[in-house]
Order: structure tokens, then C-alpha cells, then sequence
């Protein structure tokens, strides 16, 4: 089914083949999209290119979302191999892991703060102001990934919940300052799925079965449902949705206590 056929996305933040990104990266595929990866380092681009490439890619740009000019130097680059983006996928998020192991406040400190809102947050706002250009010529959309972790307390999650949180408040922001030139911008808030990012967060397994036994659905989501969720949102299906935070999280988010509470 052609839902985004010739459309021009941009996946940042894809680290191998059981993340999030990947979910998203496979589904946009599949529904026609091109599709173009960012790699954090030298080391992490082995898998990535790997991963793109089975999927027929053939743009694969270095960028450390904490350097302005990196992340400037790849719309560059983009601007010569396609005339627009129709959608940004950031999928970027990061704490020092010794942040997220122990009470919120034992564990701060002024720099775990400044790293996590840094490369969580302000670098979705940094992607928006270097692609405007070429979503403009579009009209294309932005997407993030954001957790529950900003809205209610979780054990260990600390700093990180600040972060998203800010992160979301920079989506209502940007789809403001963007809905002038027709370019959205949405969050998806998905429920714990076991990745290499979501391994840095201390008894993360116990999270996964606490989940999955008080969702509604009484499961955890995969990352095939947040990537087809993603599809939608960038796909003229969502063309009049945009500062919104979807949650994909079989229901957890609504629920005060689940259906089988231990006793």
C-alpha cells in the first residue's frame, strides 16, 4: 500500500535493528517511503548501514545531535540528493546511566541535568530549525518519541522524565511556530519496549512485566505497532493532527490501577 510512496523521511537516532527507529524505519518502508539515517559515530555506523541497506537505503549520514554543525551539514547534504523531507523522525534520547539508578535526588547533578535535556530535548528543536528549509518545500511533518516517564514519577526514570517532558512541551512549541508554512509536529508516547536505550534504566524487566499485567490490552506494545503508528502520523491520513502526543502503549496511560492488582 502506497501511504507514503515518494515521500522523503529522515530517521535520526537508529542504533540497531531492536529499536524503536528500526520499528518505524521498517513500517515507513514497507508503505513506499525513501528513507535516509543519521549515525551517531564511526562505531555505531556498521549497524546501521546494515540496516538500511536491507531496506534498499542509500543515504547514511554521520551526526551528533549535541553539534549544531553536524546536524546543519546533514540537511546540507540531503538538500543535494532530495528536494524536501516530508518527515523528520527523531528518535534521540539520553541520560548518564549513574542518573537513572537510585532516588531522583541522590542521584542529580548539574551536569546529568544539562546532558539529558540537551541531547533528549533542545536537539529535537535544533533538527527543527536546520530542516525547516526542506520540509518546508514539502510541507512536511516532525516526529518524536517521548514516554509516561514525563508525566507521572517512575522508579529510576529521574532525570530522564524532566527531559521528555520538556521534549513534549518543545512539540506544542514548534507545531506553533511551524503551522504557519503547514509542517506538523507530533510525539509518540510508547509503552516500555526492551531496547538498548531503555537498558540503561536500572530493574528496566520488572518495568516490562509490571506493564504488561495493568495494561487494558494485558500486554506490552511492539516496536512494529509504534512504527505503524509513526506511518500514520506522517502520512496525509494525520494531515490535520499536529501538537499532539499519541500515546502507543496498549492503554497503560489511562489507568489508575490494573485490572489485577497483587495482593
Amino acid at each position: 500500500m502506497p501511504l507514503l510512496k515518494d515521500k522523503n523521511i529522515l530517521i535520526i537516532g537508529l542504533a540497531n535493528k531492536h529499536s524503536i527507529a528500526a520499528g518505524i524505519a521498517e513500517s515507513m518502508n514497507s508503505y513506499g517511503a525513501n528513507l535516509a539515517f543519521t549515525y551517531q559515530n564511526e562505531r555505531l555506523k556498521k549497524n546501521v548501514v546494515q540496516f538500511g541497506s536491507d531496506l534498499g537505503s542509500e543515504i547514511f549520514l554521520e551526526c551528533d545531535v549535541s553539534d549544531d554543525k553536524q546536524i546543519n551539514n546533514v540537511m546540507k547534504t540531503l538538500s543535494a540528493e532530495w528536494d524536501g523531507l516530508d518527515c523528520i523522525v527523531h528518535a534521540v534520547g539520553f541520560a548518564p546511566r549513574e542518573e537513572l539508578d537510585g532516588d531522583f535526588l541522590d542521584v542529580s547533578s548539574r551536569d546529568g541535568f544539562k546532558i539529558a535535556h540537551d541531547i533528549s530535548a533542545y536537539s529535537f528543536v535544533a533538527v527543527a530549525q536546520a530542516g525547516m528549509e526542506m520540509l518546508k518545500k514539502r510541507q512536511g511533518s516532525l516526529i518524536t518519541l517521548t514516554y509516561l516517564g514525563s508525566q507521572k514519577t517512575l522508579p529510576n526514570y529521574n532525570v530522564m522524565g524532566l527531559a521528555k517532558a520538556s521534549l513534549e512541551a518543545s512539540v506544542r512549541y514548534l507545531a506553533a511556530s511551524m503551522g504557519s508554512e503547514n509542517i506538523r509536529v507530533n510525539a509518540i508516547s510508547a509503552g516500555p519496549i526492551k531496547t538498548l536505550a531503555a537498558s540503561g534504566v536500572k530493574n528496566f524487566r520488572k518495568m516490562l512485566s509490571y506493564n504488561a499485567k495493568r495494561t487494558p490490552l494485558q500486554r506490552n506494545v511492539t516496536i512494529q505497532e509504534v512504527g505503524d503508528a509513526a506511518t500514520f502520523l506522517a502520512s496525509k491520513l494525520a494531515s490535520g493532527v499536529t501538537g499532539e502526543i499519541l500515546y502507543v502503549d496498549a492503554g497503560f496511560n489511562i489507568t489508575a490501577m490494573g485490572l489485577e492488582e497483587e495482593s
